[in-house]
């Protein structure tokens, strides 16, 4: 980097500061069978349906495109990409928070030349977030091509990823609570519903994870990184054939086994997911024991006897749910963990089911107080047995 000292007026750096707190944008993906391709035929189709994929979904598609920054901007937004903005690393590269000079706050992915992703990666996250624009995708603010430096800029998402609010919490750190858990459930089925029904061809997101949706001041759930993205199967075809690429304890086992990838893989990922909204569980944790490290197969046997449901519920939630509405859930989490793809539910369906679930919040209040309806008190001894 030194020899791009010049491009920059020669000041104190700044760490770029707002009242949020920053956190990671984006984590490392375990990929035990190397990078895919972009192949020619599916940059082709992409730009065949460019008008279509947008213009499907009732939000319109954006009105500016993704810009071509200059290095030397992104260099001076990120204080020549000083440690100190640094927020996040993945199997892409490093995160850094930047000031662009109209003042807005964006975050800024720069590619590492080591990495298991790569540029086949970054053409396709161009590509996809160009042509997709949904409330619950990120938006693309533009890219950089400058010699071997390929950056990405991305809104700035204040709140972090999810997985930053449901794992590893400090001790001044509050754990979401219900409503917000299921409020993120329903942003991130939008956006796969979205991906899967609605942008033309269909769209498989492939590396659907916690650190992957991200959260703005609201948490307001949007999907990241789409840079191991899929277009679906068209036609008569009912699969793409693919390498095995994604995040281990996320991924279908059919797709794991065999390469073949369909939208039902994400709904999988989604069931995954769930899981760990309910739990505060992470898929993988090696820290717990064995019978208890993969979050899949530990709660296998807990889905089939509705009286151990409450067992799956988050012990930092303290209570605090509808118990009627966990047990909803958790059959939605079930349903999208079937182990043949045929018998899982269409994204549409889990949207629906999930967008009940957040019609029914949980009352704080009205749970603690003498006037409690069965849907709204923590559960109790008496609930567990009728359960």
């Amino acid at each position: 980097m030194g020899c791009f000292s010049c491009l920059v007026s020669r000041k104190k750096v700044v760490k770029i500061e707002d009242t949020d707190r920053a956190r990671s944008a984006s984590r490392t993906s375990v990929d035990g069978q190397g990078k895919d391709c972009l192949d020619e035929h599916e940059t082709g189709v992409m730009d065949a349906n460019s008008g279509g994929a947008g213009a499907s979904d009732k939000t319109p598609p954006t009105k500016n495109p993704a810009k071509s920054f200059t290095y030397r901007e992104l260099c001076s937004a990120t204080g020549m990409f000083n440690s100190a903005n640094k927020i996040g690393e993945g199997g892409f590269g490093k995160v850094f928070k930047g000031r662009l000079e109209t003042g807005e706050i964006v975050a800024i992915k720069q590619l590492n030349h080591e990495g298991l992703q790569g540029s086949q990666e970054f053409i396709i996250e161009i590509l996809m977030l160009s042509l997709l624009h949904h409330p619950n995708l990120m938006s693309l603010k533009g890219y950089c091509t400058a010699g071997d430096e390929k950056l990405l800029v991305y809104e700035y998402m204040p709140k972090g990823s999810l997985e930053d609010h449901l794992f590893d919490l400090g001790p001044n750190d509050v754990p979401l609570d219900w409503n917000t858990r299921i409020k993120i459930a329903v942003d991130t089925a939008r956006g796969l519903e979205y991906l899967h029904c609605k942008a033309n061809p269909p769209v498989i997101f492939r590396d659907l994870k916690a650190a992957n949706i991200l959260l703005d001041n609201d948490f307001h759930a949007r999907l990241s990184d789409f840079g191991l993205a899929k277009l679906g199967p068209v036609g008569d075809k009912t699969h793409v054939s693919t390498r095995v690429m994604g995040t281990y304890g996320y991924c279908a086992p059919e797709y794991a086994m065999s390469g073949k990838l369909t939208v039902k893989s994400d709904v999988y990922s989604l069931g995954v997911v769930l899981l760990e909204l309910i739990t505060g569980r992470k898929a993988i944790d090696p820290s717990r024991s064995r019978a208890e490290q993969n979050l899949v197969n530990w709660s296998r046997p807990l889905f089939k006897d509705r009286r151990k449901f409450v067992h799956l519920a988050d012990p930092a939630l303290q209570g605090h749910f509808p118990l009627r509405c966990l047990h909803h859930a958790i059959a939605i989490a079930a349903m999208c963990l079937q182990e043949q793809p045929t018998y899982r539910p269409l994204i549409t369906d889990v949207l629906v089911a999930l967008e009940y679930l957040a019609s029914q919040p949980y009352n704080r209040e009205a749970a603690t107080s003498g006037n409690r309806s069965p849907s709204q008190r923590p559960p109790s001894q008496q609930d567990r047995g009728r359960y």
